[in-house]
């Protein structure tokens, strides 16, 4: 199966739920006017686009309407997709310097995926014939360390562990002079994700950071948030509280197949500002895929 056909598939009830609604605006209105408009924000806000970003896309709409007066259905869906592309970004890969150290720090709320994301990174790099290492500095929580312990068996990955309650930051101070030692291509850190105290999240995840940028200052560091798609509005929530943690690089959404909130990720890109990298499209190891802002596109307006 290619690319689009994945991204076409796993969007399946997102897809269903505009087309759906869509179909009802335009047999109720039959043109564009405030009224089908206001409708069609409902739609995008409902789809979870969120309301900055429905507004935009409004906004778009009537400014295209003045400049050109067409406001035929088939024209103004080409400027909706051609917008929700702009939002999302140009198709952006992660950052990985041949010949240095490469930390990718993973972020987000338990229950994200992020834990698994790592795990299929590591496996997928591992295919690629990099020398890779896991880190589980989610010390908090027993059943993510042993579930990334799980992922270094399946994939033949060393990973980097303590004891439960241990300081987050000592693991990931023990997991990179291990890698350094090794000459470990990627190390991928496991974080831990409580939101109930964002003053402890923050001061956690600014330990790390400090502790990497003072024991590997050569190394290529990037650091990803983990959204699960299904959450909805939360996961923009989390946006907005991991953002004032940490300086994001990239964005990661999964279980994209899981619902018809596929629109989060346009509400995420217009908060963020930071590219999607990954997409969720199923349970499989091989289902996570480089995220393609235009093949999401294309994929919501197929039908």
């Amino acid at each position: 199966m290619g690319l689009f056909e994945k991204f076409k598939k796993g969007l399946r009830k997102t897809r269903e739920f505009w087309s759906n609604e869509w179909t009802k605006t335009l047999s109720a209105h039959g043109r564009f006017d405030d009224d089908m408009l206001d409708d069609f924000e409902e739609i995008l806000v409902r789809a979870d686009c969120g309301v900055p970003a429905s507004e935009d896309v409004i906004e778009t709409i009537k400014e295209h309407i003045r400049k050109t007066g067409d406001d035929s259905s088939e024209t103004v869906m080409k400027v909706v997709k051609k917008r929700i592309i702009e939002i999302l970004g140009d198709k952006t890969e992660i950052e990985i310097v041949p010949g240095k150290l490469n930390i990718i720090l993973m972020v987000g709320v338990n229950g994200t995926g992020k834990t698994t994301t790592a795990g299929k990174l590591a496996s997928r790099y591992k295919k690629e014939g990099k020398k890779v290492m896991l880190a589980a500095a989610d010390t908090f929580r027993a059943a993510a360390v042993e579930q990334l312990k799980a992922w270094g068996e399946k994939t033949s990955t060393a990973v980097i562990s303590n004891s439960e309650g241990t300081d987050p930051a000592s693991v990931v101070f023990d997991a990179i002079k291990a890698a350094q030692a090794r000459g470990t291509d990627i190390l991928i850190v496991d974080t831990a994700g409580r939101l109930h105290n964002k003053k402890n999240l923050m001061e956690e995840l600014s330990k790390i950071n400090r502790v990497i940028l003072r024991e590997a200052p050569d190394a290529n560091i990037r650091s990803m948030l983990i959204i699960d798609a299904t959450t909805g509005q939360n996961a923009v929530i989390q946006t907005e509280a991991f953002s004032e943690a940490v300086s994001l690089d990239y964005l990661g959404i999964t279980k994209l197949d899981g619902s018809a909130k596929g629109g989060v990720a346009i509400a995420v890109s217009y908060l963020a500002k930071v590219p999607i990298v990954l997409a969720g499209l199923g349970e499989g190891v091989e289902d996570l895929e480089d995220f393609d802002p235009e093949y999401f596109a294309d994929s919501l307006f197929e039908e």
